[in-house]
């Protein structure tokens, strides 16, 4: 009786966690004293991770399936390197 209760349990826990954005580990404010990239070429209007406009905040680029992609800041690009398809435009 207790089995069908503990995964029931379990599954809803996976689910949950699974459903998360995932935590930005900085400011929207992006006011740091490294200039924004100029005049580079990304197919992103907005950061994949924490959906802050690239025009605005391009502090660093990836390259993914020879197309550029534009970051906020390096936390957002190392994010998108951990799993570049689940970010990735199609």
């Amino acid at each position: 009786m207790k089995s069908p209760i503990i995964l029931t349990a379990l599954l809803s826990i996976l689910l949950l966690s699974c459903a998360k954005e995932p935590q930005v580990k900085h400011k929207m404010n992006m006011n740091s004293s490294k200039e924004n990239m100029k005049n580079v070429q990304v197919v992103n209007d907005e950061d994949p991770i924490c959906h802050m406009k690239t025009a605005q905040f391009l502090k660093d680029t990836a390259m993914y399936k020879n197309k550029t992609y534009g970051f906020c800041s390096s936390y957002c690009k190392d994010e998108f390197k951990k799993n570049p398809e689940s970010y990735a435009q199609k």
